[in-house]
């Protein structure tokens, strides 16, 4: 790769070396640090992520579990952190995951001043802030991170000054990376600096995926040499005026893409019904702006899990109801209510329900999503798993291939994931 003075990766090869599109790993990224999320405890490591059976839980606070003992001393210079402040608050422990994330990277900071592993081409500390595109909005929530830190964290660690802190708090919100597992499900917040010099494409010609707390990013398509590699940084099943609102407020920037250019796909992402009495145009831009408007309130809502897996059903139901008057099925957004309302059936384990809304689902994303989309491998894989556990197997096998094989590209042949699908494929 050439050097990052230049602002981004480009490949440095001889035309020898071309890579193939199908899943060559370009290199790969250890965690700056990590951080668990606290709904996946028990389940997997809090050290390494790996998920297995059996986890140590550590003898102090008794929520944080291991693989072994040498995991657990691996993260004991980041668990202390919280190891006794949880002791310490009991049930009111609760700094949001970007608090404990950033302690995190303080506590990394002092303790490893020199440049590691992880900051080969790009240090944490040159990250961009975008300081001077902050709305009042962002600046009280990162005022809010700040105060929730000083809670926490005052008797374990110092802290900078505020403005400092403001900084930090801003660069890890631009540069920050969720580790998901295989369908999709948030596993936990990692820093990955090399990763993090990547521009982004609508039409990305590499994906990160992890093995753990290992970023690694594979081509999708042919990289010439010399040729810029993009990455995504947002769901592109939206269309083209979605993303680049996304963009702009995460990221604080347009995407100059072809896709984004062209617009290509907007008709067919937005496809209306067809009916003899065909809506007017006034009329489907108020069906967008109101599809716009639930899809944020979900957003909003999904820091309430339980009161929204009590209300969001009804809400689902009405909200396609009202768009399927013009809106086709294959539209984004009610693709979009139709998988919350999968999510909803997989929580209340109603598996017929959650299949129907599958089945409507995999098309579309087939057509809207890239090659060797996440998305798709990932509903492949809900289908799969859903007809075995309805005991349709030839469905579930054809369905779970078809994750696999995305999955090959995406995650690597070796990847524990793909050897756990197999796993299931035999045991059925």
């Amino acid at each position: 790769f050439l050097p990052p003075a230049l602002g981004f990766l480009r490949l440095a090869c001889s035309p020898a070396q071309r890579l193939s599109a199908h899943g060559s790993l370009l290199f790969s990224c250890p965690a700056y640090t990590a951080v668990l999320t606290v709904s996946e405890r028990g389940g997997h490591c809090d050290g390494c992520f790996a998920r297995k059976e059996g986890l140590s839980k550590c003898g102090r606070c008794k929520q944080a579990f291991y693989c072994n003992v040498e995991c657990q001393k691996e993260d004991w210079p980041m668990h202390k952190l919280e190891c006794s402040a949880m002791c310490a608050f009991g049930q009111s422990w609760n700094p949001s995951e970007t608090v404990r994330l950033t302690a995190r990277i303080l506590a990394k900071q002092k303790a490893h001043p020199e440049r590691t592993e992880s900051e080969k081409w790009l240090a944490v500390k040159e990250f961009e802030s975008h300081l001077d595109k902050l709305d009042n909005e962002k600046r009280e929530l990162i005022q809010n991170d700040i105060a929730a830190l000083h809670h926490f964290y005052s008797k374990h660690m110092e802290f900078p000054d505020n403005a400092a802190l403001v900084v930090l708090f801003a660069q890890v919100n631009c540069n920050g990376f969720t580790i998901e597992d295989e369908e999709l499900s948030h596993l936990g917040s990692a820093i990955f600096p090399d990763v993090a010099l990547m521009n982004h494409s609508c039409c990305p010609n590499v994906i990160v995926t992890y093995r753990g707390t290992l970023a690694e990013v594979r081509a999708v398509k042919e990289i010439e040499p010399g040729e810029e590699i993009f990455t995504s940084y947002i769901d592109l099943l939206y269309p083209t005026e979605d993303r680049n609102d996304r963009l702009r407020d995460s990221y604080f920037f347009n995407c100059d893409c072809r896709e984004c250019i062209t617009k290509e796909k907007d008709k067919e992402k937005l496809e209306i019904r067809k009916l003899n009495d065909p809506p007017s145009a006034e009329a489907v831009w108020d069906m967008i702006k109101y599809a716009r408007n639930v899809i944020e309130e979900f957003r909003r809502a999904k820091h309430y899990k339980y009161i929204l897996y009590l209300t969001l059903s009804p809400i689902c139901e009405l909200s396609l109801d009202k768009m399927g008057a013009v809106f086709e099925d294959s539209n984004v957004y009610m693709l979009h209510m139709m998988y919350q309302a999968m999510g909803v059936c997989l929580y209340m384990q109603d598996w017929e329900g959650a299949l129907r809304y599958g089945q409507k689902i995999i098309r579309p994303y087939s057509k809207h999503y890239p090659s060797y989309s996440l998305n798709v491998a990932s509903m492949w894989l809900k289908l799969g798993r859903l007809y075995m556990a309805l005991e349709n197997r030839t469905a579930g096998v054809k369905a779970l291939k078809r994750a696999i094989a995305i999955m090959e590209v995406a995650h690597g042949k070796d990847h524990p994931y793909i050897s756990e699908i197999k796993q299931e494929l035999e045991d059925h």
